[in-house]
């Protein structure tokens, strides 16, 4: 376990979303290895928990007396987890190069398939830091906890307790409860800077009488959700949904710069399959920025002020399991390439078992930066294999040197 260097006294909490945070990145080989590069990771990793105390933190369950229970997070400072670990066979070109991720990738990461609730009742860590050194390079991965802290306080810790909300006991049952995994295959695919532009141009040009622009990626995940749709040969009538996780920083007054938690809401867009086809980019991207655009700071508040009185936690397993729904985390303002322990900046980003169902994504910064834009998508084996051969959809990606 890696604690602290210094420990604050101060709080912070938050709710229990489902799977953990997963992400991590592929460094070029660096100078040490084995218990001298580990001394080194570790004592990164104490100095930045100095700062971000609560990932040393616990959550704990409290069954209270009038049939409720709550969970907190206890700043007890018990230390965040490091692993060590070693994939020899594995090189840069295995991963950086393949269209399809492959599925080694999921074993550098220490909390695969752990959900974010199972750690108030096992003990377990809020942070975990997987540094796995392959052939030729080492891959850094980190677990987090959805409960204490959303993607923008992930990257940040990356890079340099509370009043406790009753829930009743059965809905506690519901957070926890398991679900199927469904066996998906993974891609990443890499849009420039200049295809981005374009698709943007070609969805503003489309909704030209739109009172506001339609953003880059709005028109990048209408896009996606237009062919991937294409892809699973859904019927013209067939409902389907898109799932965007927005964030409140910058949209809600009062939460400061420095605040490690999360600012998350989930929004909904309906449509049909017919309709995103039969209307084109343009009006689908604007069914995203819709729904963005209703997210303001009275919308936000009310929200807020709801789930306090009436706790609920999506299940994204329940609301996945139609293979009609597109979901989409992250964001491609993480600055995820700014990253260096020291021997170079990173070659590759990738992510770990959480939340991978058959239509999610998550969103990356281009290697290239400048506005080119990665996604992670997931689908089921027949479903990927469609979309990598859909050609509107892959004239707009640039492919890696081993597709």
């Amino acid at each position: 376990m890696v604690r602290p260097s210094t420990l604050p006294t101060a709080a912070n909490g938050g709710h229990p979303p489902k799977d953990e945070a997963e992400e991590g990145i592929l460094q070029p080989k660096p100078p040490t290895s084995g218990d001298r590069l580990v001394a080194t990771l570790a004592a990164s990793l104490a100095r930045a928990l100095g700062r971000f105390y609560p990932f040393a933190a616990r959550l704990a369950a409290q069954e209270r007396g009038d049939g409720t229970v709550t969970v907190s997070l206890r700043c007890t400072s018990d230390g965040a987890e490091l692993v060590h670990a070693t994939a020899p066979g594995v090189a840069v070109a295995d991963i950086a190069d393949s269209l399809y991720t492959p599925p080694v990738v999921r074993s550098f990461f220490s909390f695969n398939e752990v959900l974010d609730g199972d750690a108030a009742f096992e003990s377990l860590p809020v942070l975990s830091v997987q540094v796995t050194e392959l052939a030729d390079s080492v891959f850094v991965a980190m677990s987090m906890n959805h409960s204490v802290g959303d993607g923008t306080t992930f990257w940040d810790f990356f890079n340099t307790c509370p009043v406790p909300i009753p829930m009743p006991s059965a809905k506690l049952h519901r957070l926890l409860r398991p679900f199927e995994r469904p066996t998906v295959q993974e891609c990443f695919f890499t849009f420039s800077a200049a295809s981005v532009k374009k698709l943007k141009a070609t969805a503003n040009d489309e909704m030209a009488t739109a009172t506001a622009t339609i953003s880059s990626l709005q028109a990048l995940l209408a896009h996606l959700w237009r062919a991937l749709s294409r892809a699973r040969c859904l019927p013209p009538e067939q409902s389907t949904i898109y799932y965007m996780i927005i964030g409140c920083r910058g949209r809600v007054g009062g939460i400061l710069p420095g605040y490690v938690g999360n600012a998350l809401v989930r929004s909904e867009v309906r449509s049909t399959a017919g309709e995103i086809e039969r209307n084109g980019l343009g009006w689908t991207a604007w069914q995203l920025n819709r729904a963005v655009a209703s997210f303001d700071e009275a919308r936000v508040r009310d929200w807020l002020g709801r789930w306090v009185l009436e706790p609920e936690f999506a299940h994204m397993g329940s609301a996945m399991s139609d293979g009609a729904a597109v979901t989409t985390g992250s964001s491609p303002r993480f600055d995820v390439f700014g990253n260096d322990f020291g021997w170079g900046k990173p070659v590759a980003v990738r992510s770990g078992a959480a939340e991978k169902m058959d239509g999610a994504t998550t969103v990356f910064e281009g290697r290239e930066k400048g506005g080119s834009i990665s996604l992670v998508v997931c689908a089921r084996e027949g479903v990927l294999a469609r979309l990598v051969d859909d050609k509107e959809f892959m004239d707009a990606t640039s492919l890696p040197a081993r597709a």
